[in-house]
């Protein structure tokens, strides 16, 4: 009987994935690689691994959003972000929003192999080139981004979808929606967020990390 911890790569990076999967293989059951962030939070529900190791920059919904939705339906998976961005700040949010771990793709390769047992076992793991940054913004309230917990779930996924350049047509497709009701959801989330031109959703989804430069 397979006892290994199972595991989700989500990186939409193929040679990246494959890289991880490689990697983690020596210890731990990879049981899928995924490329988007909406196709991760159905494999995630499908699959119940016992952690993910996520990239936080991801096409149709990005990770922080994708781990936010898998942490309310799955609570007992741990999440473990690898991203390029060394930026402290989103350390803290990706921890507020359910992460157990966030590393950095420059870290060592044995050290996403720490990372990941320390979060399986109970823990927290925070890459050493951030740690005392990120602590500070996870405990100061004043740093949560302006305008972010104003959306909602939806319309964080439509605001991603937008500003990726996708039609509404095809935003309403994915979402299973009415072109309609994703014009309204367009609507309430530049009046939220206080966004006079279309060119402001993508500058808003740049700044806050929800699309990649």
């Amino acid at each position: 009987m397979n006892t290994r911890p199972t595991v989700i790569i989500a990186d939409d990076h193929t040679l990246v994935a494959q890289a991880c999967k490689k990697l983690l293989e020596r210890e731990f059951d990879v049981i899928a690689i995924v490329g988007d962030g909406r196709t991760l939070v159905r494999k995630a529900v499908e699959t119940k691994p016992d952690a993910i190791v996520v990239d936080i920059h991801m096409p149709l919904l990005n990770g922080l959003d994708a781990g936010q939705q898998i942490c309310k339906l799955l609570p007992e998976v741990k999440l473990l972000y690898v991203t390029m961005n060394p930026d402290p700040e989103l350390a803290a949010e990706a921890f507020k929003r359910g992460a157990a771990g966030y590393l950095l793709k420059s870290c060592a390769a044995l050290e996403v192999l720490t990372a990941l047992k320390s979060v399986l076992e109970g823990g927290i793991f925070i890459s050493p080139i951030i740690m005392k940054e990120a602590i500070a913004s996870i405990s100061t309230e004043s740093q949560t981004t302006p305008g972010t917990e104003l959306l909602t779930e939806r319309q964080r996924e439509v605001l991603q979808l937008l500003a990726e350049g996708r039609p509404m047509k095809q935003v309403a497709d994915i979402l299973n929606l009415t072109t309609r009701t994703v014009a309204f959801h367009k609507y309430r989330i530049m009046e939220a967020l206080n966004l006079g031109r279309d060119a402001g959703i993508v500058r808003y989804a740049l700044k806050n990390h929800i699309l990649s430069a």
